[in-house]
């Protein structure tokens, strides 16, 4: 089992997962061109993957996963809600040359399996109408992520325990934040309890879990504006009793390059 991420933080979000030769992606806030020159660094060709999941309707996450999808005749996973969310962007069905897309609905607390990946979603607590976050498998190993969420949940944390990699939300330091160029606004819905994660409450998140199996961690969804790499590295590092370095970093630019879990 394996993943990367073509980019993570405001101006879009995407990761993909493999276990054997099933690769699905994990929403698609990309154009179409740059999803497909995202993909062609990890050397993943768009008619190799074998389906999107989406987590919420907000354009970082699912700004051209339907487009992309009905390109190259990709099945896509999403809740009831998300969908109604996205219905009026969804692209024109009717034409003769247009392709049909293929939509399954999630329940945000039934497992799922798409070939050889096993899917858990579950709920968070988000300004979007029915969001979700995942856990990956492959009956050994778990991949968890969370993002785009604006405080932790018991049922997150059991979620969360036990898994060999985490992909976590820090969104932004709570200081930049308050003194950063947002909106008052914008600095509430931030800040708030269906916004994002602070790197202090990630990092209690990250103490409340099992983490006796963990191998990897990464730090997602950076805010440009309002966070740095090296405030998230602390405040997970911290907890772990581990070296700054030791924690990964999702780059918006960059996401992040293949991680095999053993």
């Amino acid at each position: 089992m394996r993943f990367a991420s073509l980019g993570s933080g405001s101006a879009g979000n995407s990761l993909v997962v493999e276990v054997n030769k099933t690769m699905l992606m994990l929403d698609c806030g990309f154009s179409i061109k740059e999803t497909v020159a995202r993909l062609a660094r990890l050397n993943v060709e768009p008619s190799t993957l074998a389906g999107i999941v989406i987590t919420h309707e907000h354009d970082d996450h699912a700004g051209g996963a339907f487009k992309f999808a009905a390109k190259y005749q990709i099945p896509l996973w999403l809740t009831y809600g998300t969908l109604k969310m996205v219905s009026r962007a969804l692209p024109n069905q009717r034409g003769p040359n247009q392709h049909q897309l293929k939509l399954n609905i999630v329940d945000s607390h039934s497992a799922f399996a798409v070939n050889d990946v096993q899917v858990q979603p579950y709920p968070v607590p988000h300004d979007a109408r029915e969001p979700i976050q995942c856990v990956f498998s492959d009956g050994n190993h778990k991949l968890g992520v969370l993002t785009d969420v604006g405080c932790t949940t018991p049922h997150i944390e059991a979620q969360l325990s036990g898994c060999k990699a985490l992909v976590l939300e820090c969104n932004h330091d709570a200081s930049m934040l308050q003194n950063g160029p947002y909106s008052w606004a914008l600095k509430q819905r931030v800040g708030g309890d269906l916004g994002h994660l602070e790197n202090s409450d990630s990092a209690k998140l990250l103490s409340k879990l099992d983490n006796s199996q963990l191998q990897h961690i990464v730090a997602a969804h950076l805010s440009a504006k309002n966070n740095t790499p090296a405030l998230a590295k602390a405040a997970l590092a911290k907890v772990l009793n581990c070296e700054n370095n030791d924690i990964g970093i999702a780059d918006q630019q960059l996401g992040f390059d293949w991680i095999v879990l053993n």
